[in-house]
């Protein structure tokens, strides 16, 4: 494993235009995309009737689609590619592990469980479009509850464990432990919570109520101001958390505050559009080498914009503009992501900002 040296933890001076250069062409290609998410579908609409539906009044069949569906969905891939990038940012630095995300180490799968726990734990028909107001909440809050528990069982694991294989192996065995639960819940549950829950790890960002992406944006929001504001905890303990603690930092608090913070994004973006994968692992990576830094003081703007530029892109692209077909987004997603993490383990030339 790498020891990150103390200049690596910052941006040399004359790269500083490259940097910013970097910034505004990843914040033009999330505006970019942004607006194709809009204007692309399987129903084909022309842009002057997207732009009279989105500023215009006419209550007609192009305005439902735009601002009932596309416009929500689009704001949803935003948050979705952002919540999920910081999480695996965040966890690789914390766990000095590279290929850290929400869905390897098993944190979705805890979040999933929570959510297997209101939808399939009772007897009236709960699915995630049944739910309003609190309702909300509570499954909001099982996924983060869910996705901590593992987190926190990881990270005594890897206290213990200090092989980097080893920890990704019993995170995979974890994973494996809880989806076994899974199923002998969903074995005893009725026809329609089954149904309602195999859809719904099927990954969705279309089928959010207002309500729920009210939900989603305050949670990920949280996420995120706890992410920022951890920017120097990352940076400590990318050092060591001997080094951390001989510089003042209380890694106590820094891993609780890391651990809320990735808890509530990974959370609830799984609970309200279920697992999708490869997201987490695969954007730090390439931010780390576009910018070719370790200071999360960067990387973590970073990280919010390239997670939204490719989520906004797998949601595009499972679309199929100008088809009636629409792929499930968390296919695409692993076709983005695999070969990024391959090309990830089988580089043997060193960047900076490596493990």
């Amino acid at each position: 494993m790498k020891t990150v040296k103390q200049n690596e933890l910052s941006v040399d001076p004359d790269s500083g235009r490259k940097v910013r250069l970097i910034f505004s062409g990843l914040l033009l290609l999330v505006v970019i995309f942004l607006i194709l998410d809009i204007f692309l579908g399987s129903v084909s609409i022309k842009p002057v009737d997207v732009i009279r539906a989105i500023f215009t009044n006419s209550h007609g069949d192009f305005e439902t689609i735009i601002l009932k569906f596309r416009l929500p969905k689009a704001i949803t891939a935003l948050t979705v590619g952002v919540a999920l990038s910081l999480s695996g940012l965040q966890m690789q630095t914390v766990f000095r592990n590279p290929m850290a995300g929400p869905d390897v180490l098993g944190i979705s799968s805890g979040a999933s469980l929570g959510v297997a726990f209101v939808i399939l734990g009772f007897s009236s028909n709960i699915t995630p479009e049944s739910l309003n107001g609190l309702g909300n909440w509570i499954l909001v809050t099982a996924s983060w509850v869910g996705a901590g528990a593992v987190m926190l069982l990881i990270m005594i694991i890897s206290s213990r464990v200090k092989d980097i294989m080893t920890i990704l192996i019993l995170g995979i065995m974890l994973s494996a432990g809880i989806s076994a639960v899974v199923t002998i819940m969903q074995y005893f549950s009725n026809e329609t919570m089954l149904k309602a829950y195999v859809i719904w790890t099927m990954g969705s960002l279309g089928n959010l109520t207002v309500s729920q992406l009210n939900v989603l944006l305050i949670s990920v929001s949280a996420g995120i101001i706890l992410s920022l504001f951890s920017s120097k905890m990352l940076n400590a303990l990318l050092l060591g958390e001997n080094y951390a603690g001989s510089i003042g930092l209380n890694v106590k608090f820094a891993r609780a505050v890391i651990f809320a913070s990735t808890s509530i994004m990974a959370g609830s973006v799984t609970a309200f559009c279920g697992p999708i994968g490869f997201i987490g692992i695969a954007v730090p990576h390439i931010v780390r080498i576009l910018f070719k830094t370790s200071d999360h003081k960067v990387l973590i703007p970073g990280t919010i914009l390239m997670g939204g530029v490719v989520m906004l892109f797998s949601d595009i692209v499972s679309q199929l503009p100008g088809s009636e077909s629409v792929l499930p987004v968390n296919a695409v997603t692993s076709l983005i992501g695999i070969p990024v993490v391959i090309w990830v383990i089988l580089r043997n030339r060193k960047y900076t900002g490596s493990f």
